[in-house]
């Protein structure tokens, strides 16, 4: 089991950079490809970026695509996602993930409780 925490959302002027942290509680994120995901209010939960085991292969969400970068420190258990020229669209919920395969529509297994960010125009 796996207890991820996600941590650095805030409110942020338009324009601006964030970098959301996700680390879990217990256990460790080596060997789980990694996910990030948002969600807006009245809106069906997003995906915004994922990241392979070792940190060497990513892709994204096309609404965050050059703008977002995922990356992962296994030494430190964390993953991270840089949000740079935020915009209002982007404000939601981001959550974290954790799945035991990487590509495009895996499963994930494991999930944090979420961190706002609000973006304002």
């Amino acid at each position: 089991q796996l207890h991820l925490v996600e941590s650095g959302g805030g409110l942020v002027q338009a324009g601006a950079s964030l970098r959301l942290s996700c680390a879990p509680s217990g256990g460790t994120i080596i060997g789980y490809a990694m996910g990030w995901f948002r969600q807006a209010p009245g809106k069906e939960r997003e995906f915004v970026a994922a990241i392979n085991y070792s940190g060497d292969s990513t892709f994204y969400g096309e609404s965050v695509v050059g703008r977002f970068t995922v990356s992962r420190d296994n030494a430190k258990n964390t993953v991270f996602l840089q949000m740079n020229s935020l915009k209002p669209e982007d404000t939601a919920v981001y959550y974290c993930a954790a799945a035991e395969h990487y590509g495009a529509g895996q499963k994930y297994d494991y999930w944090g409780q979420g961190t706002q960010v609000t973006v304002s125009s």
